[in-house]
């Protein structure tokens, strides 16, 4: 495993769009191959989150669950659009929404307000409650986590639940697996070198050459140097960077990623990819049978990222006949 995603982890609506768009080109395919479905993954989401409403409301009424967005200018707000119509349920931003004085989450809708059980927020913790976190934020929702707290309102994934995501943490996950599990990793960590550490730091500053380095808390591949791609200055200022605040930092081996046929202008050719899975984590666990394969387009390169330029692709998981 390269790095977790636990906090607004995006991408499940490429996954599905991606399976819709295979089954009409290769129709003959999915009729003589038992090719595993994902289509049910916005059913296994929304059960979950109605799951996590209160005890008491699982039983006086169906739990209202809404979807949190930070508006259309947000860049996966297609996915937020998309997983809200598939689930069924509505698609809210913070100015929809207003906490009362009994520390309850309402919805504003056109024939009045309505309660709000279970809040799937695509809005990062920085953003949820202008009462709390920045108070410059226009995206949340002021009282929130007064109601969160309260037990009035479930949100997931709950606030905090970043704090995997820091890739200074995730060097640690096999420990804490072993620690609370009393198991071993059923998948290995990539080596990761923890700069705050001075042996760790030493060893990143004189191999940087062969080393990808990321800043802890950046997503969608910004931020980070690949060591053999850099040039002289690039990599003088990424180790200066580095020096400069070690805990933000974190050091790893460049991988040989898999390669995997593209079309690129027209014709055929390998192109670097890494698979994202997507896991539901209640009472019961639910991983997608397949992934969101994603591919770097420009040859040669090793960043998937699609902010980055990449692209995806549609994988595959069939039933061993």
């Amino acid at each position: 495993m390269l790095e977790d995603n636990l906090r607004v982890p995006s991408g499940a609506s490429y996954l599905l769009q991606n399976r819709a768009i295979s089954k009409r080109a290769f129709a003959d395919l999915f009729e003589k191959q038992s090719i595993l479905p994902v289509d049910d993954y916005p059913d296994h989401l929304r059960r979950l989150l109605v799951s996590l409403a209160s005890d008491e409301l699982q039983g006086v009424r169906h739990p209202q669950v809404v979807v949190l967005t930070p508006g259309v200018y947000n860049s996966a707000y297609f996915e937020h659009a998309f997983l809200a119509q598939q689930m069924g349920v509505p698609l809210v931003e913070g100015a929809d929404l207003f906490v009362d004085t009994s520390d309850r989450v309402w919805m504003r809708t056109i024939d009045g307000p309505k309660p709000v059980d279970v809040i799937y927020r695509r809005i990062d913790d920085q953003f949820l409650d202008p009462e709390v976190f920045r108070a410059d934020s226009t995206l949340g929702v002021p009282g929130l986590m007064r109601a969160w707290r309260s037990g009035n309102v479930a949100i997931a994934n709950a606030p905090g639940a970043g704090v995997a995501d820091d890739k200074v943490v995730y060097a640690w996950a096999p420990d804490f697996i072993r620690y609370y599990l009393d198991e071993e990793p059923l998948l290995p960590n990539v080596p990761t070198y923890r700069c705050l550490y001075g042996d760790e730091l030493d060893y990143v500053v004189e191999h940087a050459a062969e080393l990808v380095l990321k800043p802890a808390n950046e997503s969608g591949g910004y931020g980070l140097t690949i060591g053999s791609a850099a040039t002289p200055e690039q990599l003088e200022a990424a180790i200066a960077a580095v020096k400069a605040d070690p805990r933000n930092w974190v050091a790893q081996p460049i991988l040989k990623l898999s390669t995997a046929p593209t079309l690129c202008a027209g014709e055929l050719a390998p192109r670097h990819v890494d698979l994202r899975p997507f896991v539901l984590s209640g009472s019961d666990t639910y991983v997608t049978m397949g992934g969101l394969t994603r591919v770097a387009l420009v040859d040669g390169s090793l960043v998937v990222n699609s902010s980055q330029g990449g692209g995806s692709k549609d994988t595959w998981v069939v039933e061993d006949s």
